[in-house]
């Protein structure tokens, strides 16, 4: 019940390509993506390539592959670890398969505003870059994408009509499956290539996605309506590698990080305000927004917090759960 359809923005170079450069050539890092070209995170990712370029010691010249040429998130974290690839900017799908600590963010409704997220995500940082840290991976920034919300072939304004509805998750994502089963709904296990073709045939007739993700893949065509619940936050992270950091001219180290920082920033500033954009574009074409009543927000809460248990400690480590729950009770509390 956790997992949205997520963005994957895979930053990487082939393993025999990097290599210490001499300070004045640059290294050629190749960044991979699943997103569309001329998306948002698209744009701003080749402007960071282009600050990447300038930095000292010969730069770092940065190639972006868009549209999903390097596979998969699951996909690109298998290439990363065998050195394929050096780098990703993965949403909690991709981070998860390096740390399932990175899984804290998409529990479902645990989160109500952006606020508590900031707060929660400022809290939990240092421990979730460490973990990653110990797995050898070094985080560069961090990014949204936007609530998740679920994009219907029929109008779902609650869980009851929700369940009859064909819905895409992960493939490979057992126990996604196994607790989407436990609800009663109807998981379909797909790659998020699938998904276009899925709908189109009948396959699945549900997307948890966001509304800039449906908007740049065209889904809401084939799943026309949205349900305004604000299921989880889609967030990520770019990650590289040590071996590939390690790579590097020193010199160029700093102009890197600080170009990155600047991304991740406006990753969140834009794609927050880009969502409500893409809201508004997607029903001058048709898109059917559909608002939950007040019985059907609780439908939903109710079928949220009846799944923590069984992600507590099985999909989130417990640790991790609970600090994220006692986070967002705190903020609550010193916020009336």
């Amino acid at each position: 019940m956790r997992r949205p359809i997520v963005l994957a923005l895979i930053l990487g170079a082939g393993a025999l390509g990097l290599g210490q450069a001499p300070a004045n050539r640059s290294v050629e890092i190749k960044l991979a993506t699943v997103i569309p070209e001329g998306s948002s995170w698209h744009r701003i990712l080749q402007d960071m390539g282009e600050k990447w370029k300038s930095a000292p010691a010969g730069g770092v010249k940065l190639r972006i592959f868009a549209g999903g040429i390097a596979g998969d998130e699951p996909d690109a974290v298998s290439k990363l670890r065998i050195g394929q690839f050096h780098a990703a900017s993965l949403s909690t799908e991709g981070l998860a398969q390096i740390d399932p600590s990175l899984r804290a963010f998409q529990i479902p409704m645990m989160f109500r505003s952006y606020e508590e997220l900031d707060h929660a995500r400022a809290a939990l940082r240092p421990l979730l870059e460490k973990r990653l840290a110990d797995r050898g991976f070094l985080v560069l920034n961090w990014g949204d994408g936007g609530w998740v919300c679920f994009f219907t072939k029929d109008p779902a304004p609650n869980p009851a009509a929700l369940r009859p509805q064909p819905i895409f998750v992960w493939g490979g994502d057992n126990a996604g499956v196994e607790l989407y089963k436990k609800a009663g709904f109807r998981p379909v296990p797909l790659a998020s290539n699938e998904i276009l073709p899925s709908l189109q045939t009948g396959l699945i007739r549900a997307v948890p996605t966001t509304p800039l993700l449906a908007l740049a893949s065209q889904w809401f065509a084939l799943a026309p309506n949205m349900t305004e619940v604000r299921w989880a936050p889609l967030i990520g992270a770019t990650v590289v590698t040590k071996r590939a950091w390690d790579q590097i001219p020193e010199a160029a180290k700093p102009a890197l990080l600080e170009a990155a920082r600047e991304a991740g920033e406006r990753l969140k500033a834009e794609i927050r305000g880009s969502n409500e954009e893409a809201i508004a574009r997607m029903k001058e074409r048709g898109l059917k927004v559909v608002t939950p009543s007040a019985a059907d927000l609780a439908a939903w809460q109710a079928i949220a917090e009846a799944n923590w248990g069984d992600i507590r400690g099985r999909i989130v480590p417990a640790d991790v759960f609970d600090a994220v729950r006692k986070d967002v009770e705190a903020y609550r509390a010193n916020a009336r």
